[in-house]
């Protein structure tokens, strides 16, 4: 979950634990089981900044090069197939308070996100979101109790008093 809602896309996400998991395994084999989750997440956060730096230059050559493409017809066939827009399971899952809720955390900055995310989803303590985000515990607990009243003012007509 952590991986989709930082990428908004269930393939790039698939990718990328499956990229984290393998490199786990790779490096981390050995290590003691208790460790594993904080190096997974950690991992995994790397290369959720990977892909997003990944994005960024690939965006800024798409609008490059979409802008002096203008002349050209744009093939709606194409268009259908690059969009992967979402099957019917994906839009009856993205209805309600969950739609919200995983709209509100892509407007997080991303820290808040991964705390927010690695705390409450995925049930690290504070110390072990800390070496998944590799920073001090106190700024674990920061980000997190931003993320916390952020995603409250943002939700309070889905879980309002």
């Amino acid at each position: 979950m952590t991986a989709r809602i930082a990428t908004g896309n269930p393939d790039d996400a698939l990718d990328l634990v499956q990229e984290a998991m393998m490199q786990l395994v790779r490096r981390y084999a050995g290590h003691d089981a208790q460790e594993w989750g904080a190096l997974f997440h950690r991992i995994l956060q790397n290369r959720i900044q990977d892909w997003r730096r990944r994005t960024r230059v690939r965006n800024r050559w798409r609008a490059w090069f979409d802008a002096r493409d203008e002349d050209e017809a744009a093939d709606p066939v194409a268009a259908i197939a690059v969009s992967g827009g979402p099957g019917p399971q994906e839009q009856a899952a993205s209805t309600g308070a969950m739609a919200a809720l995983e709209a509100a955390l892509r407007t997080l900055p991303a820290r808040q996100q991964q705390a927010f995310l690695l705390r409450a989803w995925e049930g690290l303590d504070v110390e072990q979101t800390a070496r998944a985000m590799g920073c001090a515990a106190g700024s674990v607990k920061t980000h997190y109790s931003r993320a916390l009243h952020a995603l409250r003012e943002l939700l309070e007509d889905h879980w309002g008093d």
